[in-house]
Order: C-alpha cells, then sequence, then structure tokens
C-alpha cells in the first residue's frame, strides 16, 4: 500500500511562513468580486498597482525592434551584464547624479531591482530560526512588501525603521539602535540598513543632510547600506531631484544602491535594472547571482542603454512626471471635497502614490479598504500591506486614467465614503 504524499513536509522552514505577496492577494479578491461589482455598475478601477499603464516611449520599443536581427542577439549573455548597458548605466548615473561609477567593477545588470534586493540580503544572512540569534536586516516600515518576506526566506529577520509623522519620515537611526538592544537584541547582528527615497508606499523624500547622517551612521559602524532608488527619476516640477546617495561622501564605501528602468520608462514587463556602488558588495551579489541565472536578453540591454542615454528618455520622464502631478492633483482635490485634511498633510512630490488616513469610524486599514472594494469597485491597498506601521492608513496609486479617476472620488461620495 502506497504512504500517503505530503509534499508540504518536504518545504523549507524559511518558506513555510511565508505571506503571498500582497498584490496578488488584492487581485485576486478583485477577480472573484468583478462580476457582482459589474452587475451593479461598479466595475473595478484598480489604484492598487505601483506600475505605470501607459506605453513605455517609443524609441526605446523601436530599438528594441531594430537589434532583433543582429549577429548574436538571441544568445546568452552573462549575469554581470553586457558592457553596452554597463557603460550606458555609468553614463547615466554621472549625467543624473554627477555620479563616478567604473562599469566593469561598481556595476551589475538586474533582472529587474526587485531579484537583486532579494539576492543582496541572501548575500549578507546566515540563516537560522532562532530570532535573538537571526542577522538582522532594518527595513523602512511602512515599505516596500517585498522586503520582510526576502529576509525572512534567507533566514533573517527585518527589523523595522518606523516612518511617521512625528520623524517628518526619516527617523534618527542612532536612537533606534538603542531601542533594538533594548529589546534584547545585539547591534553586532546588525548587517545591513535599508532606505527607499522616494518612498513606496508613502511618497516621501529625504533631505540631503539626512542621507549624510544615514552614510556616516553606517560607515561608523560597518553596517551596509541598501538604497532602493527606484523612484529617483519620479519626482515633480519645483522639487528638489532627488539624490543617489552616492553623491555623500564615504558612500561608496559601505553602500549599494539598486535602480530600475522600471517605473521611469513605463518598462515594469521587461524586468532590467541595475545594482552599483561600493566593489565589494557589487562583487558579492554578481557571485550569486552567476549562480542563478544567465543575465538579461541582450536586445533588453541593447534597447535599455540607447534609453538611457538619449534625450527622448528624458523627455519621457519629464511629460510622465508632469502626467502624475495632474492626477494627483485630481486626487487631492477629489479627497478634500469628501472631507479629508488634506491641507495639513504632507502631500509627496514624487512616486505615483497618496499616503492618506482611514476615517475613524471604521475598525481598521483593511475593513476600510475591503468595503470600498465590495460597494465602490475602488481597489486600494491597506496601510498595514507595507508594515505594522502602517495601520490606519490606505494606499492609492494615482496611474488611471483622469476619468477613472474623477470617477472614483463620485462613487466614493454616492457610496458614503466621505471622511466623517
Amino acid at each position: 500500500m502506497q504512504a500517503s504524499i505530503d509534499i508540504k513536509s518536504l518545504y523549507s522552514d524559511y518558506v513555510k511562513t511565508l505571506e503571498t505577496y500582497i498584490m496578488f492577494r488584492i487581485k485576486q479578491e478583485m477577480t472573484r468580486l468583478t462580476p457582482e461589482l459589474k452587475a451593479k455598475n461598479r466595475a473595478p478601477i484598480n489604484l492598487s498597482i505601483g506600475a505605470p499603464t501607459q506605453a513605455p516611449p517609443e524609441f526605446v520599443i523601436n530599438a528594441l525592434k531594430n537589434c532583433l536581427n543582429e549577429p548574436g542577439i538571441h544568445s546568452y549573455s552573462v549575469p554581470k551584464g553586457e558592457m553596452y548597458f554597463l557603460e550606458a548605466v555609468a553614463s547615466r548615473m554621472k549625467k543624473r547624479f554627477g555620479v563616478e561609477l567604473d562599469p566593469k567593477t561598481e556595476i551589475f545588470s538586474l533582472i529587474g531591482s526587485k531579484e537583486g534586493l532579494a539576492h543582496i540580503f541572501r548575500c549578507l544572512i546566515n540563516p537560522t530560526l532562532n530570532e535573538k540569534e537571526q542577522d538582522i536586516i532594518m527595513i523602512p516600515d511602512p515599505g516596500y512588501a517585498s522586503f520582510k518576506e526576502q529576509i525572512k526566506v534567507a533566514g533573517g529577520k527585518a527589523y523595522s525603521i518606523p516612518l511617521n509623522y512625528d520623524n517628518n519620515f526619516m527617523p534618527d537611526l542612532e536612537d533606534l539602535m538603542k531601542k533594538l538592544e533594548g529589546e534584547g537584541f545585539s547591534s553586532s547582528k546588525v548587517k545591513a540598513v535599508v532606505i527607499n527615497y522616494p518612498n513606496n508606499p508613502l511618497g516621501a523624500t529625504a533631505t540631503r543632510e539626512y542621507l549624510k547622517k544615514v552614510v556616516a551612521f553606517c560607515r561608523q559602524r560597518n553596517i551596509l547600506l541598501v538604497s532602493d532608488a527606484a523612484y529617483a527619476d519620479m519626482y515633480f516640477g519645483d522639487q528638489e531631484p532627488p539624490a543617489s546617495i552616492f553623491e555623500f561622501e564615504g558612500a561608496k564605501d559601505i553602500a549599494i544602491e539598486f535602480h530600475s528602468l522600471s517605473k521611469p520608462y513605463s518598462m515594469t514587463g521587461w524586468r532590467i535594472g541595475w545594482a552599483c556602488g561600493n566593489k565589494d558588495a557589487v562583487g558579492i551579489l554578481g557571485k550569486l547571482k552567476s549562480t542563478v541565472d544567465t543575465g538579461i536578453f541582450k536586445a533588453l540591454q541593447k534597447a535599455g542603454a540607447e534609453i538611457l542615454v538619449s534625450e527622448e528618455g528624458d523627455e519621457y520622464i519629464k511629460k510622465a512626471n508632469a502626467m502624475y502631478q495632474k492626477k494627483q492633483e485630481i486626487l487631492v482635490k477629489g479627497f478634500k471635497e469628501l472631507g479629508w485634511d488634506m491641507d495639513n498633510l504632507i502631500i509627496p512630490k514624487a512616486t505615483f502614490y497618496l499616503w492618506l488616513h482611514v476615517p475613524s469610524r471604521f475598525k481598521d486599514s483593511e475593513e476600510f479598504c475591503q468595503k470600498v472594494l465590495e460597494t465602490s469597485g475602488v481597489v486600494i491597498v491597506p496601510g498595514t500591506g507595507f508594515g505594522d506601521n502602517g495601520e490606519g492608513f490606505f494606499r492609492l496609486s494615482i496611474v488611471a486614467e483622469d476619468s477613472d479617476l474623477y470617477k472614483v472620488i463620485e462613487r466614493m461620495k454616492e457610496d458614503g465614503f466621505t471622511w466623517a
């Protein structure tokens, strides 16, 4: 008689408690409710997705088409990336941030920055299930939903860096280190500090003075500074352009930064980005990646290289940012009409997100977001999807058509989702 089969018993202890990525959970719920919502004239309007909805620049599409018949273009690349892509990245970093990088030792291609971040955590963490013995990665909270799970599956501990109105989204890391030690953790176990400015989900930016302090903190304690700069090119007209961490003295001694073509060029599905900075950090990331992938399709790298150094790419970013600023204005005005105290909120001048309070009559952020979905067909994200400090808030992505944004406000008003 055959023994019962239990594949789940074979799972690693590090994956057993993984949670499904919140955006996938929301998409499943939206799909489940779609027939019912359409029947009552509330077809879903998706403001949950953190991705552009418009087409990439025509320039980059044509660049891809034009190189598809080149000899050797369909053969393996290498994990590090083709030199034409690495040199284009170096040129872009110099032009945009004034940062000098060696394409041979300080830049490495990524299949999107998400996988690069997951891999750098694996490079740092010695896995154990004993929480007090785990290596610690300090992450923003609220912050990118994948950070915590990426660290968990690597066998480490994600420790929250609280971002809130009280600290103006720029917390004191020395105070936080004292808090960590007061909770029984060893500061010697802290391997990395992750920063993400402009921030997902808050849209918050950091001052240059604060970033200098972060660099000094990490250098003093020999902690790797991991800068997630996926939104660095998404800022509005009068906002000072967000900085690269390498604009600050000493950062290259201790930091690695992650960039992506996904958000600024609407190329999310292309999965192409890069890591750059400290040559040892870039090198160990590359060594690990060499065991798991063989690089990005060379045609994508060639097209990506062309858009990075083109005037067309710069113009596309400028126009896209102006478009997002207009969309933000539509929703800010709309939520003010619904009763939200928009005049006393810190409205972001970067990214394509709005981070708003949940009305107090709702039990929590999940209840509010679920009711708005079930009743009005508006798909938004509860703040707890981005960390414990997200309770009481929700995130909207302002990427939908203008007509849909107006419709969101109209539906919420008709359905009673006002502040009071």
